[in-house]
């Protein structure tokens, strides 16, 4: 008779038995790592960064484990790609400024608040917190070398030069900007150069964008825009810029007429016109529209490309009107459960944006072409304590409390709240580069 061979005593039974018992734990895992790794694939990093327990979980069973610092790295700088700047609070912040208004010879003679004699400085002791994120502090060497051998031109109304203004203060912390140029009243187009990187500034007046002729006191009292042609005065240069800032809103709601075709097509607050009477959205849309299909067509035709960023509208503070007694008194910001953005500067800002999103999408046809909107609304809105006021002159209380003093409530100090505006616009060009 044959012997029977006891299967437990059998050596190859025992390595079988080994086999399948590696076989069968192994598994599950391998399901798990296949589960993970096609989550990771369908879910966007944002998503991820939200998934903090399974994100440690599959880099834990499926690779080496890397250090706890490089993941934080890692997830910190897919989440401030993301991040949205235009939601948040101000909070105190008792660093200096980067400049002041004895360093920086850039600024205006009616934004330099402190020299004019403004009593308190509380408004400049304080930082914008996205409600997510954080707003890295401005590092002007860091921008100089991403703009080296670019041209940077700002176009449009008194906000744009406000903002060149303090870009230009911030930069000239770490290298002195040159002014090779200047022409027009009030030194409406001028352009610096930064010779250590080669980098050129250029300031466009064009409060329409549009070709138009601006109000005049002596003569009319209201604007004329023809909002099909695109303003000549800085759009003939486009071929000269890599990137174009765009600053519109607070002329389009002065009395004008529109036109379209050379065609009256209706007019604001001109009723001894007998024109049609519109609001303003209409023809700022246009305004705009007309302009960033304009940048459009000439860099396709030129074949090359440009980046173009639109900032959102400003909103004003005048607790009354300009010229007829309007102030702006307060020496703190809004909490941000005070002020919603809404109404007027509400409507604006969704069609700038708006507008932005339109060309985007043309744009995408040719490559090379980039838009971003910078969305200043919100934090704007919760600083009425940073504007020049009254100290758009010097010491205006000097002989007294007059029974009417002129108080500037749109624009802003220099430095002030507009330099976060320029820490917004370093981590746009961040993102693209």
């Amino acid at each position: 008779m044959g012997s029977i061979i006891s299967f437990n005593d059998n050596p190859l039974s025992i390595n079988n038995r080994i086999f399948h018992f590696t076989l069968y734990s192994l598994l599950p895992i391998s399901l798990i790592c296949l589960y993970f790794n096609f989550f990771s694939l369908t879910h966007s990093p944002t998503q991820l960064l939200h998934s903090t327990t399974i994100f440690t979980y599959h880099t834990s069973i499926c690779s080496s484990p890397p250090s706890t610092s490089s993941i934080e790295e890692d997830m910190a700088y897919d989440y401030e790609k993301s991040c949205d700047y235009s939601n948040g609070d101000w909070v105190s912040d008792m660093r200096e400024p980067l400049y002041n208004v004895t360093t920086c010879g850039t600024i205006k003679e009616s934004e330099k608040c402190t020299t004019n004699g403004r009593p308190d400085l509380g408004y400049l002791y304080w930082r914008w917190k996205p409600s997510q994120c954080n707003l890295p502090r401005f590092e002007p060497n860091t921008f100089l070398k991403l703009m080296k051998n670019k041209h940077i031109a700002f176009v449009g109304d008194s906000l744009a030069r406000n903002q060149l203004e303090s870009l230009l203060c911030m930069l000239s912390t770490n290298s002195t900007p040159y002014l090779v140029y200047q022409n027009g009243e009030d030194k409406k187009f001028r352009r610096w150069h930064f010779p250590s990187h080669n980098v050129n500034f250029s300031l466009y007046w064009s409060p329409f964008l549009v070709h138009g002729v601006e109000r005049s006191n002596e003569e009319q009292y209201y604007n004329t825009m023809f909002l099909d042609l695109v303003n000549e005065r800085w759009a003939r240069d486009i071929d000269q810029m890599h990137m174009i800032v765009i600053s519109i809103g607070h002329w389009f709601l002065l009395p004008s007429i529109y036109y379209e075709g050379n065609l009256v097509i209706g007019s604001l607050n001109c009723p001894e016109l007998n024109h049609t009477q519109i609001d303003f959205y209409v023809p700022l849309r246009k305004a705009l529209g007309t302009t960033l299909n304009s940048i459009i067509d000439t860099k396709v035709a030129k074949g090359n490309g440009i980046d173009v960023i639109v900032k959102t509208f400003s909103p004003a503070h005048f607790e009354g009107d300009w010229n007829k007694g309007g102030t702006c008194s307060k020496t703190e910001p809004y909490r941000k459960e005070e002020k919603v953005v809404g109404g007027m500067e509400g409507e604006i800002r969704r069609i700038e944006i708006e507008e932005v999103e339109s060309a985007k999408v043309k744009a995408k046809e040719f490559g090379g072409i980039r838009f971003e909107v910078l969305d200043v609304t919100k934090l704007a809105l919760l600083r009425s304590d940073g504007h020049p006021g009254p100290y758009m002159n010097p010491f205006p209380f000097t002989n007294g409390v007059q029974e009417y003093v002129q108080n500037d409530c749109v624009h802003w100090c220099l430095p002030g709240p507009i330099d976060t505006w320029n820490e917004m616009f370093l981590e746009v060009i961040k993102k693209w580069k």
